[in-house]
């Protein structure tokens, strides 16, 4: 498997991390019964006309001048054109937050750099024929991330003031940062329903998003009671620095008096509108993605090739296999432009690559999991010289048949990352590239192998080639919500990543790379982060990867 040793990737002297806060105002009302339900999703594109997807905020229910607290954090590179499209969706469905069934408000095109050279811009909103959105616009935000700490929250409140008539209030908190204009918003918690004395679940911060980095700074934290009209009501506040909310924290839980000023210059004897209690507020270090590879840790690459029928014979120009003497098929060229990439990140460039659903001799019997070097004892190839070789043998000798059955390697695949996680070490992450032409029939299946596979050390990364309908494979990705298994189950985490090739064709191949291994980083951080896992001591070797399993003999 290939591995990231401590050697690392070559770092550019010019590259920070920036925060992007997101704000817009007058939004097109596109609801008939209640306002708009406004969403922001950031786009990127370094060069040529394709955009790969950054993040989305959260969805802010019946609001017209919307204020997200989710923020989006990106590689800030100074010699490099990096352009920005920030779209504004209406969603309809709030369970899946779709796009497909959502109004578009409007968007705004722009420049990384334009931004951080301003560190706020506030421009109008366009349509896709470059027309108004109305009287709509949208702020943008940069910070500069130069401090990795997060402030780790565990709250609750009681006694809080009963603001329904019919009902008790659903509170929710919102945090803000102090600053030369006024307060920012830092975070925002979920609502708890119907309770007067909610617990809220645990939550982090980060520091310079809450203080700035300085514990004497004064934070805002206000209470309010929901509603489905977008119009909350504030049901108290509190300030405090985060130096007095951890002294108070030391022994029992830190509480304060959540206080409505305009409820107590009217009401004579008021003492407070409920009391909120922090019974956790630690400052953390959250590590980097660079900060886990030159620890020492080992990202391991597996790569799965799709074998079956629908791809065409590979005798046929019209087949995705095509032998093609004069130049690559899809395959080999998504081969070559994403392994080229992976080989920044591998210390042994052997990599373990797999095909499924050929018939494979000597037996003719079908396989969804056989090694196309044909040595179930050592599936490496060495370097994507040796994949693509390996993958230029195999393919006249094994038969395309079927069915697309994507389970069997992910669940490979998770052995490996179920033994990791046993070692409770962030010493290796696995990633499961599948290059594939897009029908697949085990569908309920390959869902429940991927919710199971989203509490481990692993990726899965898929690339569809050709023409055909990808739209299974934008479902796996589940960009619009959590995967669930086939019985309702939840996904821990979004760890499926697909790109269409066909997007990308036609343009660098760095962009296709680029695209693929977006979300990567992001995951491998997110995961040892949830799991309080640091990195390896630099220059401390990391544990050995465990040899493959044997698979089906062939």
């Amino acid at each position: 498997m290939a591995a990231v040793g401590n050697t690392g990737p070559k770092v550019n002297d010019c590259v920070t991390k920036v925060s992007l806060s997101v704000s817009c105002e007058n939004l097109l009302d596109m609801d008939v019964f209640s306002k708009s339900d406004p969403l922001c999703v950031l786009y990127m594109n370094s060069s040529g006309s394709s955009w790969w997807e950054v993040g989305r905020t959260e969805v802010l229910q019946n609001c017209l001048n919307p204020k997200f607290s989710k923020t989006f954090i990106i590689d800030y590179y100074f010699e490099m054109v990096q352009k920005l499209r920030f779209e504004v969706y209406d969603i309809d469905d709030s369970v899946t937050c779709s796009l497909q069934s959502a109004d578009f408000l409007g968007e705004l095109e722009c420049t990384l750099g334009q931004i951080v050279s301003s560190q706020r811009i506030t421009k109008p909103l366009v349509m896709k024929d470059r027309r108004p959105a109305g009287r709509g616009t949208i702020t943008i935000s940069a910070e500069e991330q130069t401090d990795n700490r997060v402030v780790k929250f565990e709250m609750s409140a009681r006694k809080l003031d009963k603001k329904d008539f019919f009902g008790k209030s659903d509170p929710f908190l919102e945090f803000y940062k102090q600053t030369e204009s006024g307060w920012k918003l830092a975070h925002r918690t979920e609502v708890v329903k119907c309770n007067l004395n909610p617990v809220w679940k645990p939550f982090k911060i980060p520091i310079l998003a809450l203080c700035g980095g300085d514990v004497e700074k004064s934070i805002k934290v206000d209470c309010y009671d929901y509603n489905n009209s977008g119009s909350h009501e504030l049901i108290g506040s509190f300030q405090a620095t985060l130096c007095q909310i951890q002294q108070s924290c030391t022994t029992y839980a830190a509480e304060f008096e959540c206080i409505n000023s305009k409820k107590k210059q009217k009401k004579r004897g008021y003492k407070n509108s409920g009391v909120i209690s922090i019974k956790q507020c630690q400052i953390i270090k959250e590590y980097t993605f660079l900060d886990y590879i030159f620890g020492g840790c080992q990202i391991n690459f597996t790569i799965a090739i799709d074998f079956t029928g629908s791809n065409g014979h590979p005798s046929s120009p019209q087949s995705l296999h095509y032998i093609n003497p004069h130049g690559f098929n899809e395959y080999l060229s998504a081969i070559w432009a994403v392994g080229n990439v992976i080989q920044d990140y591998d210390s042994d460039k052997m990599f373990p690559v797999f095909g499924f659903g050929a018939q494979i001799p000597p037996t003719w019997q079908v396989s969804h999991e056989f090694p196309v070097n044909f040595n179930p004892a050592n599936p490496f190839c060495a370097g994507i010289e040796g994949v693509i070789q390996a993958y230029q043998q195999c393919l006249p000798q094994v038969k395309l048949y079927g069915p697309t059955n994507f389970s069997p390697i992910i669940n490979h695949v998770s052995h490996f990352g179920r033994q990791a996680l046993q070692q409770q070490t962030a010493s290796q992450y696995f990633v499961l590239l599948i290059i594939t032409d897009g029908v697949i029939t085990d569908m309920d299946q390959t869902r429940n192998a991927i919710v199971s596979a989203s509490n481990l050390p692993m990726s899965i990364i898929i690339v569809g080639v050709g023409g055909a309908d990808f739209s299974a494979m934008e479902f796996l990705d589940a960009d619009d919500g959590l995967l669930r298994s086939s019985t309702g189950v939840p996904a821990m985490r979004d760890i499926v990543q697909f790109v269409p090739f066909r997007q990308f064709q036609n343009g660098p191949q760095e962009l296709l790379a680029q695209s693929v291994l977006a979300e990567v980083p992001g995951q491998v951080v997110s995961f040892f982060n949830s799991k309080g896992l640091k990195p390896p001591k630099a220059g401390a070797p990391a544990a050995d990867v465990p040899p493959q399993p044997p698979v089906a003999p062939l």
